[in-house]
């Protein structure tokens, strides 16, 4: 049965956020709240903090589970009483994906499928967050949406996390051709304030937390690999939008910034931004991840679609997000 209902108007809404303890989507849970919705967050706590949503846990219209998105009997309890799924949970980060590949693939297309599978049988709309990796090593930057997906070997274990959220978006489309309301977003280095610099594998988390404990800043091979990064605030407008709007359903987006820097470049920022002492130490990928690692030497996205059909663009400027992340770190960390 596919139930009618207005997407337009938020407040009235409720709202389930898989994964809604993690850096990203605790910031979505505030922001569904402060348009009105009534919130639930599932969260098993592998990567996501309970500090993130404490702040909401008095607040009678927002509720924690600490379940995972594996548990189907909870899952199917949760989409049903729900009128918007936005599915954040996933294992993430370069070094657990490296660590521990089948539960990469297995947890994150698992989960997909059962969030996916009972939102088309109730009737649910889904947000589906994915990532900038899906494009791989394209050497054609920037990324538009329809752009090719260029990987390494299958026995190259970095591409894992790749694969498995490409899986994910196919089933999001092809859930989509059966009738399931669903947006699809890729995040492009989001960073800001609850960022857990052994968490969610931020390259900015990571250098703040060693400017402001005085050890190197830590980039890997020389540094000019370039990466656009999307303050928090801008990652949840676009979601926000890509949840909402009409015109986002059976679509993928960009929801990120189009402004690009080298990673040697932004070690210095972070330097000049903390006041640190710190000195930068070249490291090679090798050494790092092992001799097989590869990576990307550019990752920028075409944000045109986004622009386009959800009115969204990044405002916030890497310097001014940065301050704002250095602040937060200074509150929590020392």
């Amino acid at each position: 049965m596919i139930f009618e209902v207005n997407y337009s108007k938020i407040a009235p809404m409720r709202v389930l956020i898989t994964g809604g303890a993690g850096y990203i989507g605790s910031h979505l849970a505030d922001r569904f709240l402060g348009e009105g919705a009534s919130v639930t967050v599932v969260d098993n706590l592998s990567a996501g903090q309970r500090r993130n949503v404490e702040h909401n846990l008095g607040f009678p219209h927002f509720r924690f589970v600490e379940g995972d998105v594996l548990d189907r009997p909870l899952m199917e309890q949760l989409v049903q009483g729900h009128d918007w799924v936005c599915h954040l949970a996933a294992v993430v980060g370069v070094h657990r994906v490296l660590a521990n590949p089948l539960q990469t693939i297995l947890q994150n297309v698992g989960g997909t499928e059962i969030v996916l599978a009972l939102a088309h049988k109730y009737g649910r709309r889904v947000l589906f967050a994915s990532t900038s990796e899906v494009y791989g090593k394209n050497a054609k930057v920037p990324f538009a949406e329809n752009s090719d997906r260029v990987l390494g070997p299958t026995r190259t274990a970095r591409w894992a996390y790749s694969t498995a959220k490409a899986l994910d978006e196919h089933l999001c489309f092809a859930y989509h051709s059966q009738g399931l309301p669903v947006s699809v977003v890729r995040y492009f280095n989001s960073y800001g304030p609850r960022l857990d610099a052994k968490g969610y594998a931020s390259v900015i988390a990571t250098f703040i937390a060693q400017a402001m404990s005085n050890q190197p800043l830590t980039v890997h091979h020389d540094g000019q690999q370039t990466r656009c990064f999307t303050y928090v605030s801008d990652t949840v407008q676009g979601s926000l939008l890509a949840a909402t709007k009409a015109e986002a359903l059976g679509q993928a987006f960009n929801i990120g910034s189009d402004m690009e820097i080298t990673i040697l470049k932004l070690a210095r920022l972070v330097l000049h931004l903390t006041e640190s002492g710190s000195e930068i130490a070249f490291l090679p990928y090798e050494e790092a991840y092992g001799a097989s690692f590869e990576d990307t030497p550019r990752r920028a996205p075409d944000v045109s679609k986004a622009e386009r059909l959800l009115g969204f663009r990044a405002k916030v400027l890497l310097e001014e997000g940065l301050r704002k992340t250095i602040a937060w770190f200074r509150k929590y960390h020392l």
